[in-house]
């Protein structure tokens, strides 16, 4: 099995990365990658402002030879699984992913975490948990996992938390393998703050095949599959937003 498309990068405009989009575009195709999600954190983390995403239009759908593909990094702010980017632009994206980030939620405890989680794959905006591994919020996985399947969603096995986030490692296998016992889709991401590290993938995916999550349910490592995935996605996102706007 092989990741071709990294669904978790980060440029400049995140604030804490260093690297700009051709760069991550570059490191893309350095690692032979089909494509890369450019997924830059929300505005309630780092103040990043909502026209950055509205604009990233401009950018050519390819880039150094791979396909870019517009994304977030959506805040998870209540238990409710509202996120800090309004609809109208959540609409327009190719992938929304929605994570915990500590500036933006209380970790609290684990039935408040897991409501909040399985309230985010409720909300017709996101497509994706970002790093749900994270023990900094401890959730309820087996409902985390049972709720992803319900809604059509993915849950990613982040390969960047096996690195950086302590004590992440079992989370992230026992997700894992309740994402295979349930047919869950999941993505890989390597969460790049850094253009050397786009594509970097081969610790998640020891756990993944470890798992035993069928290689049908990556969804990152088809190019058909993915974009197969994400049109379903913006098709059910722009018409929540139509239906919402036009007050039906």
């Amino acid at each position: 099995m092989k990741i071709v498309i990294d669904t978790h990068t980060h440029s400049l405009a995140s604030g804490h990365a260093y690297s700009t989009v051709d760069d991550l575009a570059r490191g893309a195709a350095a690692k032979g990658l089909s494509g890369f999600v450019l997924t830059d954190h929300g505005p309630a983390l780092c103040g990043t402002h909502p026209y950055h995403f509205g604009n990233l239009r401009v950018i050519p759908t390819v880039l150094e030879g791979v396909r870019f593909y517009s994304g977030v990094e959506a805040n998870i702010m209540d238990r409710h699984g509202a996120l800090d980017l309004n609809s109208y632009t959540l609409a327009r994206l190719d992938f929304v992913l929605a994570g915990f980030h500590e500036p933006c939620f209380d970790p609290g405890n684990l039935a408040g975490n897991t409501e909040a989680l399985v309230a985010a794959l409720a909300n017709p905006y996101v497509d994706a948990i970002s790093h749900p591994g994270n023990p900094a919020f401890p959730v309820d996985k087996r409902a985390v996992v049972e709720a992803a399947v319900r809604h059509g969603k993915a849950l990613e096995i982040n390969d960047g938390s096996f690195r950086i986030r302590q004590g992440s490692r079992p989370h992230c296998e026992e997700l894992a393998r309740l994402c295979a016992e349930a047919g869950a889709f999941v993505v890989v991401g390597s969460d790049a703050h850094y253009w050397r590290d786009v594509g970097n993938s081969a610790t998640a995916l020891e756990a993944i095949v470890a798992a035993g999550i069928p290689e049908e349910r990556v969804l990152n490592a088809s190019v058909e599959r993915f974009e197969a995935f994400i049109a379903e996605r913006a098709r059910i996102r722009a018409a929540e937003y139509s239906t919402v706007s036009q007050g039906r």
